[in-house]
C-alpha cells in the first residue's frame, strides 16, 4: 500500500512516502543554495512521493538559527523555485514547512552546541537576537527570557504568515505544512506550560488554540483552494507535567479540519528542548499510535512519523489503517533511496523491480540484476527489522 497514490484536493501524491522537513542550518539570510538543491533533490531521485523543505521562517527573527531558510522577502523565492522545479521534474511533490521559532530562536547550529547564541559565537559572525513567545518563560535555565508578543504583533505575525504563503505559491510549492509542533511558537501558545497569558490568547484551551487556528485560517484563505494544507502537531508535550494532551489535540484537530486543513502530521515533544530529547521510549514506530488516534477520533487524514525503518513495517501501518501517509527523516539521511529500495523489497514481479527508479539509473540496474541473478545474487536490500 505504501506505493499507492493518495489524492488530496487537486494534488495526487504518487505514493505514501514523505520526506520530513530537516533543518540544514546552511542558508545565508534565509536564501536556499546548492546544498539545499542537492540535499532535497536526492530524495526525489530516490522515489519519495513528496519532499518537504525544512522549517522556513515567516519573519527574519522567527528563525531557529542564522542558517535557517526564510520566506520573509521576495528575494528568497527564486532559489526555492529552483528546488521545486527539480523535485517536480523527477515526479515528486514539493512541500514547504512554514514556521516561527519563538523562544527557541537565536540558537546555535547543533554542531556548535545546540544552545542559545552567546558572545563566543560572535567569532563566526553569529549574533544573538531578542526572541518572542506567548509569555516570558525561557526554554530552560541556560536560555534568555523571550519577550511576550503584544496583540498588535500577533496580528502582524498572522499577516506575515499570509505573505509567506503567497511567496510559497510563487516558488511553485504543491502544499504547505504549518509548523505547530516541537516547541516552536504555535506550540508555545498551545501548551499551558509555556503560555501564561491572561488575555484572549491564554488561559482556556480555546484561547491557547486561537493563534494556531488564526494562522491556519489565514493561510488556507491565501493558499489556492486546490492545493492541500498540512499542520504538524506535537500531539502530546511528552513531558511531566504536561501542558498539552492527546485530548487537546483531538479538539484542535477538529477545529483545524473545520477551517480546511487536509493532513495532520503527528509528532510529539520538543517544548522544553529538542524534540528528539522527549521522554517517550523510542522504539520503531513509537508515535504511530498518535496518528492512529487522531485519524479515528477527529477524524482526519494523518501522517505518521518516528523510527519508521522498514518497508514492511511502513506498509503494515497503512494497511492497518493507523495512518494515511508516513514520513521519514534520519532514515532518509541514512538511505536517500529508501523509497525505491522499499519498492525493490515489496515488488514481486522481477521485470518491474526498477520501474520506480529514474530511467537514467533503472535501465542499467535492471541489466545488472539479471547478471547478479545468474550468479545466485540479488541487489534487493535486507529488512532492518525482524520478519513478521
Amino acid at each position: 500500500m505504501l506505493l499507492t497514490p493518495l489524492q488530496l484536493r487537486d494534488l495526487t501524491l504518487p505514493n505514501r512516502i514523505v520526506i520530513s522537513p530537516m533543518c540544514q542550518y546552511s542558508a545565508v539570510e534565509g536564501m536556499a543554495n546548492d546544498w539545499h538543491l542537492v540535499h532535497l533533490g536526492q530524495y526525489a531521485l530516490g522515489g519519495a512521493g513528496a519532499v518537504v523543505v525544512e522549517a522556513t521562517a515567516v519573519q527574519r527573527d522567527g528563525r531557529i538559527s542564522l542558517g535557517d531558510l526564510g520566506l520573509w522577502n521576495d528575494e528568497q523565492i527564486e532559489p526555492l523555485r529552483r528546488v521545486t522545479e527539480f523535485l517536480k521534474r523527477q515526479g515528486a511533490r514539493a512541500g514547504i514547512q512554514l514556521s516561527h521559532a519563538g523562544r527557541k530562536g537565536s540558537s546555535q547550529a547543533p554542531w556548535h552546541g545546540n544552545g542559545p547564541l552567546t558572545e563566543a559565537d560572535q567569532v563566526r559572525g553569529e549574533y544573538a537576537w531578542q526572541t518572542v513567545s506567548a509569555s516570558e518563560q525561557p526554554i530552560g535555565p541556560a536560555w534568555p527570557a523571550p519577550r511576550p508578543l503584544s496583540i498588535a504583533e500577533i496580528h502582524d505575525l498572522v499577516q506575515d504568515w499570509v505573505e509567506a504563503t503567497h511567496r510559497a505559491e510563487r516558488a511553485g510549492f504543491d502544499f504547505i505544512e504549518i509548523h505547530a509542533a516541537h516547541g516552536y511558537l504555535l506550540h508555545q501558545f498551545q501548551s499551558s506550560l509555556s503560555n501564561h497569558r491572561s488575555d484572549e490568547y491564554g488561559g482556556s484551551l480555546a484561547n491557547r488554540m486561537r493563534l494556531t487556528l488564526e494562522v491556519a485560517r489565514a493561510v488556507r484563505q491565501a493558499w489556492p483552494a486546490g492545493r492541500p494544507l498540512f499542520v504538524r502537531l506535537s500531539v502530546i508535550d511528552g513531558t511531566e507535567p504536561s501542558g498539552w494532551s492527546l485530548e487537546d489535540s483531538v479538539v484542535l484537530g477538529r477545529e483545524l479540519r473545520a477551517v480546511g486543513i487536509d493532513v495532520i502530521d503527528c509528532s510529539s515533544s520538543g517544548l522544553g528542548g529538542p524534540a528528539t530529547a522527549g521522554a517517550a521510549v523510542r522504539t520503531p514506530g513509537f508515535q504511530v499510535s498518535l496518528a492512529e488516534a487522531l485519524r479515528q477520533r477527529v477524524p482526519a487524514t494523518t501522517m505518521a512519523v518516528g523510527l519508521i525503518l522498514d518497508p514492511k513495517q511502513a506498509d503494515r501501518i497503512l494497511r492497518e489503517g493507523k495512518a494515511d501517509l508516513f514520513a521519514i527523516a534520519r532514515e532518509a539521511l541514512f538511505d536517500p533511496y529508501w523509497p525505491v529500495h522499499a519498492a525493490l523489497a515489496l515488488q514481486a514481479d522481477e521485470r518491474e523491480r526498477f520501474a520506480h527508479w529514474p530511467e537514467q539509473y533503472g535501465w542499467w540496474l535492471q541489466r545488472r540484476e539479471r547478471m547478479l541473478a545468474a550468479q545466485g545474487l540479488t541487489s534487493v536490500p535486507q529488512p532492518r527489522l525482524p520478519a513478521d
